[in-house]
């Protein structure tokens, strides 16, 4: 059970602009972001206990067009942002777009948290890591939420079909043994012309359309 639950508003499935160390932390140490970290970074809009939720979402239900109303009244002050405490770290030492940099920065700054950064890292796909990165970059020229949906189902499709895909799901799902053997096993193995593959266009008549003309229906 949590304890805490977000309210996202506006259409913040769409892509979020944060500052771009922050964003690189996010995604590759592959940790979680609370509540908290969500309304220090603006992802979200409000914050509130997981136990007055139903009571909100019932008032809502009731009269939806009070929503905003009803967000601002429940809304609470989060506790302290695990992210936010960590500003200075991740501002310095997550600047770079390129993993081996962050992996050079990290082992040279040697504290207790960097050490912890470097354990997760580790047990990571350094594909992964790197197309996480890379989206970040290709993401920041998208103003267009088919675009960015289109680029996700191209990921998807080319990384079903790459090694890491199977061997994360046997680690995980299959087995449980949680000692995944990534293929490459390192960052500098996996190449920018890997990387580059899969980003690439699908065939014609493959790729995603999310947001397709509907000519009967007057769109």
């Amino acid at each position: 059970m949590t304890d805490e639950v977000l309210i996202l508003r506006d259409g913040t499935i769409g892509r979020i602009r944060l500052n771009r160390p922050k964003a690189i932390h996010a995604l590759t140490p592959g940790g979680r972001i609370d509540g908290a970290d969500c309304k220090a970074l603006g992802i979200a809009t409000h914050y509130m206990p997981s136990e007055v939720i139903e009571g909100v979402k019932a008032k809502i239900i009731a009269d939806p067009a009070a929503v905003e109303s009803l967000l601002d009244a429940a809304n609470a002050a989060p506790p302290l942002s695990k992210i936010e405490g960590q500003r200075a770290d991740i501002d310095r030492l997550f600047a770079s777009d390129r993993y081996e940099d962050i992996l050079v920065a990290l082992k040279a700054d040697g504290s207790e948290w960097a050490e912890k950064q470097l354990s997760v890292l580790a047990t990571k796909s350094p594909q992964t890591i790197k197309v996480a990165l890379r989206q970040l970059t290709e993401g920041e020229a998208m103003n267009d939420f088919a675009d960015n949906m289109r680029m996700e189902y191209r990921l998807a499709c080319h990384a079903i079909r790459r090694p890491d895909f199977v061997e994360g799901v046997r680690a995980v799902i299959v087995d449980m043994d949680n000692t995944p053997n990534w293929v490459p096993s390192t960052p500098e193995a996996v190449t920018d012309d890997l990387v580059d593959s899969l980003f690439s266009a699908l065939p014609a008549g493959k790729e995603c359309s999310p947001l397709p003309e509907t000519p009967a229906l007057g769109v």
